[in-house]
């Protein structure tokens, strides 16, 4: 495994040296994980010919090609790592760097800074067959963990009983902890993007909107279903239920490789125009997931970074969800992970399989 990351670290190398950076100081928590593999790790400097970590304690599987640098309590591991080793120009990641936090960087390095400009998340976005592995189990458990709960009594519990019940079951099931806090909406909560349980409770009749991901081995997946609670479900949650689905099945649809995520906005915007929901056009239908739940690619990446974060390659994993709440009454959301895959190898790979289908619970 520590081929991934020696292989890794030699990418970004090469990317500072055609910039004309002699090192590297990586700060973001998601980054210095993925080109470490060092969950505890607070900061890499990552030079031609060497890589020092800076940690709080050792390591236990230590990847024999890092040095480490025990930081004492208190003390800043850019700071310190940047202190121990000499350079010319050094790249930083300032997107991630208060201005003081910045300014003591400048200080203890004596030297040029150079800003990297995201270049490790734009690393990090087409992901190796271990990190879909890995992908695929936290949506896996996800699954299990909603299809287990979807089974128990429901009415009369709380939003955040429940929240917090989905949070365990994950857990039990084997995931490092949930990807983000699950969100849970009932009623005039439901559908809700990001909606926080509270204490109201579930009631017969009621749409149940339940957002979720599980964290496996730092990675994270994202899914949301809605469901219709005790009672055959009205004619109204019928049709607001069919018409998120079919917007959202459009923007599935639509994500194919050298595409964007706005490509899929447009497809389930479409679709919600045509169902007279005008005023509530989706901006944007996901994100890319991996050792955050919420990276790159996004929408308006093209704009943002064109040639770089927006276009769809093979093996992108991303999120596809859009929500539709009417005001007192509730609504639906619903969300997968996909993967990014070739039309050869059978177009996007769905990781969270749990039923879209209307369900009376």
């Amino acid at each position: 495994m520590g081929d991934v990351f020696q292989e890794r670290r030699e990418r970004l190398r090469e990317r500072c040296s055609a910039a004309g950076v002699d090192a590297a100081l990586v700060t973001a928590a998601a980054n210095v994980r993925w080109l470490t593999g060092a969950a505890g790790a607070d900061a890499l400097l990552l030079g031609r010919d060497r890589a020092l970590v800076a940690v709080a304690h050792p390591a236990r599987d230590r990847d024999d090609a890092l040095d480490e640098l025990l930081v004492p309590p208190g003390t800043d591991p850019a700071v310190a790592v940047v202190a121990a080793a000499a350079v010319g120009v050094l790249g930083v990641e300032e997107h991630d760097l208060t201005v003081a936090r910045h300014r003591a960087v400048a200080d203890a390095a004596r030297c040029e800074l150079h800003d990297l400009h995201h270049a490790v998340e734009q690393l990090r976005v087409v992901k190796d067959e271990q990190e879909l592995a890995c992908l695929r189990i936290a949506g896996e458990i996800a699954d299990q963990a909603l299809g287990e709960l979807l089974e128990s009594i429901l009415v009369g519990r709380s939003e955040r009983h429940l929240a917090m019940e989905l949070e365990r079951r994950m857990i039990d099931h084997g995931a490092d902890g949930p990807a983000f806090p699950v969100r849970v909406g009932t009623g005039d909560h439901s559908g809700r993007a990001r909606h926080l349980p509270g204490d109201r409770r579930v009631e017969e009749g009621d749409f149940l909107t339940v957002s979720l991901g599980a964290c496996y081995r730092g990675y994270r997946a994202s899914a949301a279903r809605t469901f219709v609670v005790g009672l055959a479900p009205q004619e109204w949650q019928i049709e607001l239920h069919a018409l998120v689905f079919a917007a959202q099945r459009a923007a599935r649809e639509a994500l194919v490789l050298g595409g964007s995520l706005d490509d899929c906005a447009r497809a389930a915007r479409r679709v919600l125009e045509a169902g007279g929901q005008h005023e509530l056009l989706p901006e944007g239908v996901g994100h890319g997931v991996g050792l955050d739940v919420e990276e790159e690619p996004r929408a308006g990446s093209l704009e943002l970074w064109p040639g770089e974060f927006g276009k769809l390659e093979n093996r992108v994993p991303v999120t596809v969800g859009l929500g539709v709440a009417l005001p007192g009454r509730g609504g639906v959301r619903i969300e997968d992970t996909l993967v990014v895959r070739p039309p050869e190898d059978g177009g996007p790979e769905l990781l969270t399989i749990t039923t879209k289908e209307l369900l009376a619970l």
